[in-house]
């Protein structure tokens, strides 16, 4: 188990939404943005250094700062997921974080006991990287041990962290939590 002030949360919210057809982090989900719900789940963590990675003028980004976020603005989100990664985890290791929590801004359901049971899931020596999973499949929200930091910057594209999910220790969540908003029928 980690304490949530040694970790860093991660919002990845620099997406170009390009099979949505127009920003997916801003559709409006029970009144509010899809990302807002996301972050506002993260910040319910109370984890000392919250981080949203945006694309330049989101409208995001004063709302996210709201919630105790800072916001790094990624100035090259066309190269994928991967640039916007290694730019949360530079800032999680400047600040010296024992761990690094990453969610994406485009999965809105992920509870606070599934973020919580993450947590109670990590170990330093015998789970250091710990995933959601769905069935057997293992996604983000993901949390990684100080020592993968050097590999998750180093990552190319769309792939992030999903290499090192490969052997990552489980906390299985209800499917429906773990959707994420790709295209409008997503929004049901």
């Amino acid at each position: 188990m980690i304490e949530a002030a040694e970790v860093a949360a991660i919002l990845l919210a620099a997406g170009r939404s390009e099979r949505f057809g127009s920003d997916k982090l801003l559709a409006p989900l029970a009144g509010e943005p899809v990302a807002l719900h996301a972050a506002k789940r993260l910040a319910g963590l109370d984890t000392r250094w919250r981080v949203a990675i945006c694309r330049e003028a989101s409208p995001l980004a004063e709302q996210f700062a709201a919630l105790g976020f800072d916001v790094l603005i990624n100035p090259h989100p066309a190269q994928g997921l991967s640039s916007s990664l290694a730019l949360g985890i530079a800032y999680a290791e400047a600040n010296g974080a024992r761990a690094a929590l990453v969610a994406l801004g485009d999965m809105p359901f992920v509870g606070p006991a599934h973020l919580s049971a993450l947590l109670a899931a990590f170990d330093a020596g015998k789970a250091p990287v710990v995933a959601s999973a769905k069935g057997d499949t293992a996604m983000p929200p993901a949390l990684f041990a100080r020592a993968y930091f050097g590999r998750l910057r180093e990552g190319e594209g769309d792939r992030g962290g999903r290499v090192l999910l490969a052997g990552a220790t489980l906390v299985a969540a209800d499917p429906d939590e773990l959707a994420d908003i790709d295209r409008p029928e997503d929004m049901r």
